[in-house]
């Protein structure tokens, strides 16, 4: 799998192509997108061995490209399409979007490594457990600093690639976001600017909200503001109460959790600024 972003010019497609061709790479899938107002071209392209032109491997491949991508000033990642990225989860109290990660891994579903669940409660140990996942429990103490270093620790070495933020009450420091920068995911309802803080169901319930959303997004140093990856909607009425908000916007939220994990374990995930390119 080949991804790139480079400045956008005459030629890069040609170059691509021809690159594989000479190897004996037979492309299964290309999408690209040229982004006319920021002048960047994306590209996303996945392919195969015809003969044993390729025998060499990924690292071989690599060093071939590197010309390539060096002629076009290209930002590019080349791994093995069966090379699964390593995530570490970051929970507090809440199960759903944890649970529904879990049970997708586990079924073969979320072609990802995890390599542990951080946790700032006690709450989520035994699911984690279960599966026979590694459970690291930081509780507060009121030493934020100490608490980020730690959780940091157990991501470097875990060798993960991605910290996924399931519904982790935490908000993370400038710091930490800044060392974290589009290799961190979060997931929250999609009220926000309006209904910030605790009970965010239950404020938007008493202004009548009609609509009820989830955002998945890379964390930054600025809160909620990170460019987004995936978002949902579903539409209610005045029938539905507090309690019936909080449970259709639980399934939102794993489900727009698990469809940006998934994009990015497959590599269909660019950055572009403050926004993101979804190859899907």
């Amino acid at each position: 799998m080949l991804t790139l972003v480079c400045e956008d010019r005459v030629g890069i497609v040609a170059a691509v192509s021809r690159f594989l061709a000479d190897r004996g790479g037979f492309i299964t899938d290309s999408q690209q997108y040229a982004d006319r107002e920021s002048g960047r071209f994306f590209m996303r392209v996945a392919f195969e061995a015809t003969d044993s032109r390729m025998d060499g491997g990924t690292e071989w491949l690599r060093t071939e490209f590197t010309p390539t991508g060096d002629r076009f000033a290209m930002d590019w990642r080349l791994t093995d399409i069966g090379e699964r990225p390593r995530i570490l989860i970051a929970v507090s109290k809440g199960s759903h979007c944890l649970a529904d990660l879990l049970h997708r891994w586990q079924t073969g579903t979320l072609a990802v490594d995890i390599m542990g669940v951080v946790s700032n409660h006690p709450d989520m140990r035994r699911i984690t457990e279960w599966h026979g996942i590694p459970y690291h429990e930081l509780p507060p103490n009121g030493d934020k600093a100490a608490q980020e270093a730690a959780l940091l620790d157990i991501f470097d070495r875990t060798r993960s690639d991605y910290l996924v933020l399931a519904r982790y009450m935490q908000v993370l420091s400038e710091e930490l976001a800044g060392k974290l920068i589009g290799r961190c995911i979060n997931i929250h309802h999609s009220f926000l600017p309006g209904f910030k803080g605790a009970r965010p169901y239950h404020r938007a319930h008493e202004r009548g909200v009609k609509l009820i959303g989830a955002t998945a997004h890379f964390v930054t140093a600025d809160l909620d503001e990170g460019p987004i990856i995936e978002q949902a909607v579903e539409r209610i009425d005045h029938r539905a109460t507090a309690e019936d908000m909080v449970r259709i916007g639980r399934d939102i939220e794993t489900q727009v959790l698990a469809r940006a994990v998934r994009w990015i374990a497959d590599r269909r995930v660019l950055l572009n600024g403050c926004k993101t390119v979804i190859f899907r």
